[in-house]
Formats: C-alpha cells, structure tokens, sequence
C-alpha cells in the first residue's frame, strides 16, 4: 500500500528500504533554501580550497540522497570534472601576468609564458563555478517543477493564481512534443519532407511552427475556459489535490547544510590574507 503510494504522492511516507535517497522526498523549498547561502558565498571566495571542500559536499548529498542513473553519473564523473578543467584554464589565459606570481612558469611559446600563479587564479574560478552549479543540482536533479510550484503556493503563500498559471505552462511541455510528433507524422505522409541538407531542416521547421502555434492558442482557450467554468481565482484561497508539506525532515536537512556549510567556511576560508 505505501509503494502504491508513494507512486501517486513522492511526499507519502516512503518504504523503509527506499529511506536512503532521501531528496526525492524532500519538500523543494529546503532543497533550495540549504545551499542557498553557499551558493551566494562561493561568489566571493578567491581560494582553492573553500568550493573544493563545497563541490564535495555536493558530490557526497547526491551520490546519497539521491537515485542513482547514468545521468547523474555522467554528470558527476565526466561533465563537472571537464568543465572545471576546461573554464579554469580558459580563465588562466586571461590573467594579467603583471599580477600573478612569476616563480612557477607551467607553459612557454616563444616569448609568452604561463604562469603557476594564473593557472592557480583560473583552476578557482572553474572550481567556485562548478561547485555553484553542483550545489544548484541537488534541487535541479530531485524536484520538478510543478513541484515547486506547488511549494510556492503552499509554503510562500505564492498567489495560487500566478503558481498555477506557471504549473499549467508546465503541462503544456509534453503535448508539445505530441503535437510535434504528429505534425512530422502529417509531413512525411504527404511527402512534404522537403528533401536533405540544412535548408531543407530550416523550411520543414517553418512549416511546423504555424500548426504549433494554433494548436497552442486553441489549448490555451480551453484552458481557460475550463478554469472559468471551476470559478479559478473567484476565491482567496484552494483546495489542494497534491499537498506538498514542509515536515521535520526539510528542517533537519536545511540545518544540517547550514552547519556543514558554516564548518567548511569556517575551516577553509582564508579569513586572514596572506
């Protein structure tokens, strides 16, 4: 009974053999509100070893509270590791010399030289940007957005006007890519494909915009038409169908990112320049 809930309702009480990733279930508000301040931090920062420390607590939140794909072990192991190289060498060939230190030359073509210092100043930038967008992947990976949305209304008395007009936009997504399909489907029945080549790609994509956006016009005007037949926004307040709660969990959880942030600030940051 409770997998049958737990299907319908991700916030149900889960299984005990499901409480390990424990993200999923999390209300999304606390998912955004734990690493929120360690987001904002990292953007001032300048040191190595302070978005080295939190890219690892981000790494180590995931790989535990949360399920376990190839997309998340791509991301993980090959995507954040790559972009860190790859920014911070781009920002290391932007340093000024002039205000690095010239003790260390790592790389030298003809009269250029790059220098252990700049390549230092640019492996940080990498390192705080990517630690800003794992820190950010703990919510992106695990809520949804009508989700969200529904946290909005809920937790942040969000005028259920503005957050169901966003959860409505969200639905529109997959008839999209249905409406799409079929009119492809319609286009190669009447063999109006338009041939091969990048041209050919540019002239189908214009007959296909047209058809999406009347379909688009004419769903959104049932849509109205059936929230103005509910009496939508005729009343302050809702009943809520899928209840989002904000439980002693979200609290735990946001306390505990705080601590270990405030620690990893208070152990790595160089408070005292050197």
């Amino acid at each position: 009974m409770t997998t049958v809930r737990a299907a319908v309702d991700p916030y149900a009480e889960a299984a005990p053999a499901s409480a390990v990733r424990f993200l999923p279930a999390l209300n999304p508000l606390a998912k955004l509100a734990g690493p929120a301040p360690a987001m904002v931090m990292l953007v001032f920062v300048r040191d190595l070893a302070t978005p080295l420390a939190f890219l690892t607590l981000a790494y180590a939140v995931l790989l535990v509270g949360a399920r376990t794909t190839a997309r998340l072990a791509v991301l993980l192991l090959v995507a954040l590791p790559a972009a860190a190289v790859v920014i911070g060498l781009g920002f290391s060939l932007w340093v000024d010399p002039a205000g690095v230190d010239h003790g260390t030359v790592v790389l030298r073509i003809g009269d250029w030289r790059l220098y252990g210092g700049a390549v230092g100043i640019g492996l940080a930038t990498g390192l705080r940007l990517v630690a800003i967008v794992a820190l950010a992947l703990i919510a992106g990976l695990t809520t949804t957005g009508p989700d969200l949305a529904r946290a909005l209304v809920q937790q942040l008395r969000m005028p259920y006007r503005i957050g169901y007009t966003a959860l409505a936009a969200f639905r529109f997504v997959p008839r999209f890519r249905h409406e799409l399909d079929v009119i492809r489907q319609a286009h190669r029945v009447r063999g109006a494909n338009g041939g091969a080549g990048p041209f050919a790609a540019a002239v189908r994509w214009t007959g296909y915009v047209i058809p999406l956006l009347a379909g688009a016009i004419r769903h959104a005007e049932r849509v109205a038409l059936a929230m103005d037949a509910r009496a939508f926004g005729a009343f302050p307040d809702r009943t809520e169908r899928h209840e989002v709660p904000f439980r002693a969990r979200d609290v735990v959880f946001v306390v505990a990112f705080l601590v270990v942030s405030a620690a990893i600030l208070a152990l790595f940051f160089p408070w005292r320049p050197a």
